[in-house]
């Protein structure tokens, strides 16, 4: 039932102030009042809120171009974002923490990895809620729009933020545009993923430059100007001959109007901030009748916005304008080593880094760990956690990885050297997880084979471990319990290796990859890491970090981490790694994001037709009941570790059945 279809002011705060209004467009109920749980029923709240910051005050410098912001007639500088909020009807029956999801290119996803749902952007049907998890559980579900040049599509989550301009004028400088496509193709978008580009200055420039190479480590070839175009759109370049599928393109180009991007954390932390801190007033209105409910709150991030939080917590964002704390637990999923472009000039937000993709935006970029670490070859020196150290808002920290992470995504340097010689220490309020044998997304059974990979991807699904610590982490940030011991893979005890390094068994057909992600020193000009500007495109690059990826067993199964049940009593070898095929080109590199599914042979006649080393199913078990039985063990010393939930264990043991039944018929 909606209770309101039109804008409506929630709440107007008197200036100055960070959140200046909340105006709800729609306010409706969850599955027509289902209970759920002690929590009882849900309701929807979609609204958009305004924000004003003053750029004089310490905490909004670290805002990359704030000072050159329009300002309203108060002299502060005024934008706006969408709001979304998943809350219990009654907040008084809430957990009292505020779980925010750091939205992923504008998308939603909380419910998918938690609930074990179908993915929506505005869920309403009952597969949308999956089996109800986080709502049983009383959390508030809120997400907020942080990124301005997401896809103009429906219900995506978006920041509205104004352009840095010098006395009134344009600003300009260099952006670099990558693609590569899978198919032939003679128009590709600026923008990363049809994300919204910056428009070149002019469509006829003489100095842009379009290059190509055959792969991130290689030299570039520039292609005649006249060969290609900017589309009149200022989003799109067209090239008659067309673009060679596997081929890394790359355009660099003038470019006009940075928007401010780093108004997007200050969102974030001043909307929680707002929840946490703000008037009681106005958080009644916006969230219910109870003042205030919410008495923590925990940031979520997977991928992008994993990498989002990093980024938050080195620059300080999570100290208000007040420097109280604004995330008392933060959750960086599946973003390796990596922080992103959240704030700094001509920032693409959407831009990553992969061996084969999105090659050196400034994405794993010193420094890597928790503590402060020393660069011998660059004289820098920082840690992710140095700024809200000094401001002493440290928050609890998870980071969780896939195996994909540690080969695409340069995992191993949150917890070693730069040189890959040692173990380096994480902060005492942080934990590190590695969930072995998982590609970046979770896994499905059956295995997918898509055309565009070599091998079947990795249908190992971590979701049942996020349960699990997501239950760890609230108890931590609401009670102190202590959640399970960090489980990532070891330099000193050759859990953590060189590539080559890697025993993986010599299966017909396969190759390990030749070219993990290879993190740099890159410099992208003398006023990057002072003031945020970017002057070198592409960067010029130094010497490359230390690559380490998790070692593994006689199956290829990684001998460190949270070994998952199919894992520990396996009917396969997953991988965090895929190559590409050669149908889409450069088929000897990592495909981006996908793992790999290695079925062991049904017994030993299959196993000797097809030369695979690995024993056989029927030289391993004795029975379907006997590898049951040591997969319901494996699956409750992870429950008794923490590392499961007992409650999810006979749902577990269920899949196992199938896989059995699977792979043996």
């Amino acid at each position: 039932m909606f209770r309101f279809s039109v804008w409506f002011l929630l709440a107007c705060l008197t200036a100055p102030a960070v959140v200046k209004s909340v105006h709800v467009i729609e306010r409706s109920d969850v599955l027509d009042r289902k209970a759920f749980g002690t929590a009882g029923p849900y309701e929807r709240v979609v609204a958009k809120a305004v924000f004003t910051v003053d750029p004089s005050l310490p905490a909004n410098q670290i805002v990359t171009d704030l000072a050159l912001a329009p300002r309203n007639t108060q002299g502060l500088v005024e934008f706006s974002a969408d709001i979304y909020v998943l809350k219990p009807t009654d907040p008084a029956r809430g957990n009292g923490t505020a779980l925010f999801e750091v939205s992923n290119r504008g998308n939603k996803g909380l419910l998918s990895m938690f609930n074990l749902a179908s993915g929506s952007l505005d869920p309403s049907e009952s597969a949308h809620f999956g089996d109800g998890f986080l709502l049983e559980r009383g959390f508030t579900l809120i997400w907020i729009g942080w990124q301005f040049d997401v896809p103009d599509l429906k219900d995506r989550m978006r920041l509205f933020a104004p352009f840095a301009t010098r006395n009134g004028q344009p600003i300009t400088g260099p952006v670099r545009a990558e693609f590569i496509t899978d198919r032939p193709a003679t128009e590709m978008p600026l923008g990363d993923r049809n994300h919204m580009a910056y428009a070149p200055v002019s469509l006829d420039d003489r100095t842009a430059q379009l290059t190509v190479r055959d792969r991130c480590d290689s030299g570039r070839k520039p292609l005649p100007r006249d060969a290609w175009k900017f589309n009149a759109d200022g989003q799109h370049i067209t090239m008659q001959q067309g673009f060679v599928p596997g081929k890394v393109y790359e355009v660099v180009y003038t470019a006009k109007d940075p928007v401010v991007v780093g108004l997007g954390p200050a969102a974030i932390r001043d909307f929680i901030s707002y929840l946490k801190y703000g008037s009681p007033a106005a958080s009644i209105n916006v969230l219910g009748d109870q003042r205030r409910f919410l008495k923590r709150a925990i940031g979520f991030g997977t991928s992008q916005s994993g990498r989002f939080l990093r980024t938050f917590l080195f620059y300080g964002f999570n100290a208000d304008e007040q420097g109280r704390i604004v995330f008392d637990g933060v959750w960086s999923h599946v973003a390796g080593g990596g922080r992103g472009s959240f704030n700094h000039r001509f920032a693409q937000a959407s831009r990553d880094g992969h061996p084969h993709f999105n090659c050196t935006y400034p994405t794993d970029i010193f420094p890597f760990t928790d503590l402060t670490q020393r660069d011998p070859e660059t004289g820098l020196a920082g840690g992710i956690l140095a700024k809200t150290s000094e401001q002493k808002v440290v928050p609890k920290v998870f980071y969780t990885n896939s195996s994909y992470e540690y080969w695409g995504r340069a995992a191993g340097l949150i917890h070693s050297t730069l040189d890959g010689k040692q173990d380096a220490e994480l902060a005492p309020t942080s934990r590190a997880y590695l969930f072995a044998g998982t590609q970046h997304g979770a896994g499905a059974w059956p295995p997918n084979q898509s055309p565009n990979y070599q091998h079947p991807s990795n249908a190992n699904d971590y979701r049942w471990h996020m349960r699990a610590l997501l239950t760890a982490m609230n108890d931590w940030v609401t009670a102190g319990k202590e959640p399970p011991a960090a489980q990532v893979p070891q330099v000193s005890k050759d859990q953590l290796v060189a590539p080559g390094a890697v025993r993986f068994p010599k299966l017909p057909g396969v190759k390990i990859p030749a070219r993990p992600q290879r993190a740099y020193r890159a410099d992208y000009g003398p006023e990057f890491r002072t003031n945020g500007v970017v002057s070198q495109e592409p960067p010029v690059l130094g010497k490359p970090f230390a690559v380490l990826v998790p070692q593994v067993d006689m199956d290829g199964n990684e001998t460190a981490g949270i070994r998952a049940p199919v894992v520990q009593v396996p009917l396969a070898t997953y991988t965090g790694w895929n190559l590409r095929s050669p149908s889409i080109g450069a088929p000897e590199e990592i495909y981006s994001m996908v793992g790999s599914t290695f079925l062991l042979a049904k017994d030993k006649t299959e196993r000797q037709i097809k030369n695979d080393p690995r024993p056989s199913i029927a030289e391993r078990y004795a029975s379907k009941q006997d590898y049951l039985d040591k997969y319901t063990a494996a699956a409750k010393q992870l429950a008794r570790e923490g590392y499961l939930l007992d409650a999810d264990i006979p749902r577990l043991v269920e899949l196992g059945s199938k896989y059995w039944d699977t792979v043996t018929r």
